[in-house]
């Protein structure tokens, strides 16, 4: 993608007028899109985009240019003016550039077919929109997609560090909609991996799509939920969103180095409650948020953030982690070559736990089942949150009993976690996208069913 002199170079001319660490991110990616109305194809698109990305930082904080012109005067040009801007006070510059020894990360997430038959991923687009159309007259609409990329990326830096990586993705996703006369639903699916095409071999694609269209038809007969404080059972799956947004960003360095969480300067403190252990592991093989190596080069790894209600470790970046005076954790992330690095969540989730799935309804008298998460706000700073209940049951008498519509959860991050007072032990994680300061990322977000004691329920009166 780059010749190790004209990297060099470009890192030396990086440095010219100050810094202490100039980087190079170089990418291809290679992407393909198939978007789906009732059935018929509406966008299929397929496209390259190319790139470098340039880093210096300095004095603890970083200047980022970006370009998709890598050609050697370009590359220079754009290098320099960087540096004028990255300049020190003092004029101090001309850090020297180390000799590059080239790495090769360890190969976890093996990739068997790369791009997807077109066809084939039409054909189940469209299977699944039959699937759901059949299963209700209520269903009135059906929306699909099938999204699949190959992003070869180098990573190089002014320690000498020279590193390639490929991550290759496919995902397929779904709605349905069921419509009566003054109301709307829906149900989806969209489940994705660290996977070619052979991922959409191992996918059951009608009963997805049933599962969706039971969801928008339950839902849209449901009577609306009632609100107050309550017990709150949350399903496994993406479930775990609640943990991800309302506290696993306030466990990224990007704003534990500001001061900007509500669990900075906590490590070794109690934050959860006894039963929550909870672990951010990008090296689960062929997950959708997994890596080999992060944006910065470092190896992922399995970091437990929470040990059984006690805070272990933060997710750490380069940048941020010269600013806490700690170690990278592999944790930096970024879209593409168009956004600086900056610490991010992988594959973040509650780990199991003790209890029996099936023993956490029988053990709450009166609540709401929260069977499926949907969108949500919140606030790292404070942890304050809100989440939507796509599809929701009152629990009474240790049953799951009626189905109910518009729950809203609301709390804050760090009070959730003391208050969750069974965790089972049914894991399972779900594929989603996040996004931050350095754009949209592949993540998932999973968690056993467990339980919250208490959690206010936004509904009817």
């Amino acid at each position: 993608m780059i010749d190790k002199s004209l990297a060099a170079d470009v890192l030396s001319a990086a440095l010219e007028k100050g810094g202490e660490f100039a980087e190079l991110f170089i990418e291809n990616t290679v992407q393909n899109q198939i978007v789906m109305v009732n059935g018929a194809v509406e966008k299929a698109v397929s496209g390259v985009d190319y790139g470098c990305g340039i880093r210096i930082i300095s004095q603890k904080s970083a200047i980022y240019a970006y370009t998709t012109d890598c050609s050697r005067d370009n590359l220079q040009r754009v290098a320099r003016e960087a540096s004028q801007a990255a300049s020190r006070a003092d004029g101090r510059g001309g850090v020297t550039v180390l000799p590059f020894a080239e790495r090769s990360p360890e190969i976890i997430h093996h990739i068997k077919i790369i791009g997807a038959d077109k066809i084939i991923a039409r054909d189940m687009l469209r299977l699944a929109s039959e699937s759901a159309f059949a299963f209700s007259p209520s269903v009135t609409q059906t929306s699909g997609r099938f999204a699949d990329s190959a992003q070869d990326v180098l990573i190089c830096n002014s320690e000498g560090l020279w590193i390639s990586d490929r991550r290759v993705r496919t995902r397929i996703s779904g709605s349905a909609v069921a419509s009566s006369a003054n109301e709307k639903q829906t149900g989806s699916f969209s489940p994705g991996a660290h996977m070619g095409s052979e991922f959409l071999d191992g996918l059951d694609i009608v009963s997805l799509a049933r599962k969706a269209a039971l969801t928008a038809v339950t839902m849209l007969n449901a009577d609306l939920c009632p609100a107050g404080k309550m017990p709150v059972v949350i399903e496994n799956d993406f479930g775990g969103v609640i943990f991800h947004e309302a506290c696993g960003h306030s466990l990224e360095a990007t704003s534990v180095a500001k001061g900007a969480s509500v669990f900075a300067g906590r490590l070794g403190e109690r934050i959860a409650s006894e039963a929550v252990t909870a672990v951010d592991d990008g090296t689960l093989p062929n997950y959708w948020g997994s890596l080999h190596i992060d944006d910065e080069g470092s190896p992922t790894r399995r970091s437990v953030l929470i040990e059984n209600g006690i805070l272990k470790a933060y997710m750490t970046d380069k940048l941020n982690g010269i600013r806490m005076g700690a170690a990278s954790t592999g944790s930096s992330r970024r879209e593409s070559y168009r956004f600086a690095p900056t610490s991010r969540m992988t594959n973040t989730y509650i780990d199991n736990g003790a209890s029996d799935p099936e023993d956490i309804i029988r053990a709450t008298e009166y609540g709401l089942y929260a069977k499926e998460m949907g969108g949500g706000s919140v606030s790292p700073a404070t942890g304050e949150f809100n989440f939507a209940v796509s599809e929701g049951y009152l629990i009474r008498n240790g049953k799951i009993a009626e189905p109910v519509r518009g729950a809203t959860l609301i709390g804050k991050g760090n009070e959730v976690l003391l208050n969750i007072d069974m965790v089972g032990n049914n894991l399972k994680l779900a594929a989603g996208m996040c996004g931050s300061l350095s754009g949209s990322v592949p993540t998932c977000v999973g968690q056993p069913r467990l339980r919250v004691s208490e959690i206010l329920v936004g509904g009817r009166k």
